[in-house]
């Protein structure tokens, strides 16, 4: 019996609030991609995770969010943009397919922070202003550690460490080769999706559709004003932007 071929064979791993969703849109429109109904699967990081499953179970698990039965001639692929973060999420999916193929956006690691903390305060998962938010973090993470339940501060206060992308993607490249990682720039998707999707669809082995798209109304919308909460950020931001520079010559200025 030959072994089980993983249905999954890429993953828009994150960064949170950088354009995952834009690009999941994206390469849903494409006739062979198929994505999660719900976009993002959350396999890898699911709390219930049984890290001693076999391919076989974990491709079953992934089918409950896509419409149809696996077809061969199908491209598969998740958007949970929380595997970039997360080590564990990493190590499963190596294990799961070691051929996994990525696909990371970055943006400006403040303007990601100042998003998520938006998006969270909407949600009903952040009761603090920005300021107060940045400086209970380090304090709320600590507790955190492995805890990947739903409502863990890990997946809701995590700000500032989700925009530590140097030390996350020198985690990931531990895990897979370079080759199967493909780096982009949000602004790069904002500007011109047509050419970011060009650099996509090759690194996925995918032919052009007929038809590309022409405009993107995403990283949209205010997030108020928080004055000392931005100076931290703007001078954090650029730390981090010199570290992924450095280690892997990835420059988010525009």
């Amino acid at each position: 019996m030959s072994p089980h071929a993983p249905r999954i064979s890429f993953m828009i791993g994150g960064a949170q609030k950088c354009g995952t969703t834009a690009l999941a849109e994206f390469l849903r429109a494409h006739p062979r991609v198929r994505l999660p109904l719900g976009k993002e699967a959350h396999v890898f990081d699911a709390p219930d995770y049984d890290d001693a499953a076999l391919p076989e179970a974990i491709d079953t698990r992934f089918a409950a969010h896509f419409a149809e039965p696996w077809q061969d001639s199908l491209v598969y692929g998740d958007a949970t943009p929380i595997s970039l973060f997360l080590e564990t999420a990493i190590r499963r999916a190596a294990r799961y397919n070691p051929a996994l193929r990525w696909i990371i956006l970055l943006r400006d690691p403040a303007a990601r922070a100042i998003s998520q903390h938006a998006m969270e305060r909407a949600r009903g998962t952040e009761s603090l202003p920005l300021l107060r938010a940045l400086l209970a973090e380090r304090g709320r993470l600590h507790r955190a550690r492995g805890d990947l339940g739903w409502n863990s501060s890990l997946r809701n206060h995590s700000y500032r460490a989700r925009g530590e992308y140097a030390a996350q993607l020198q985690r990931l490249l531990h895990h897979f080769p370079r080759e199967q990682v493909l780096l982009l720039r949000s602004v790069d998707l904002a500007r011109d999706a047509a050419a970011t999707l060009r650099e996509v669809y090759a690194h996925l082995g995918l032919a052009e559709p007929l038809r590309m798209p022409e405009t993107l109304r995403h990283f949209e919308g205010s997030y108020g004003h928080h004055a000392l909460g931005h100076a931290m950020l703007r001078w954090w931001s650029w730390q981090q932007r010199r570290k992924l520079r450095r280690a892997l010559d990835v420059d988010l200025q525009s």
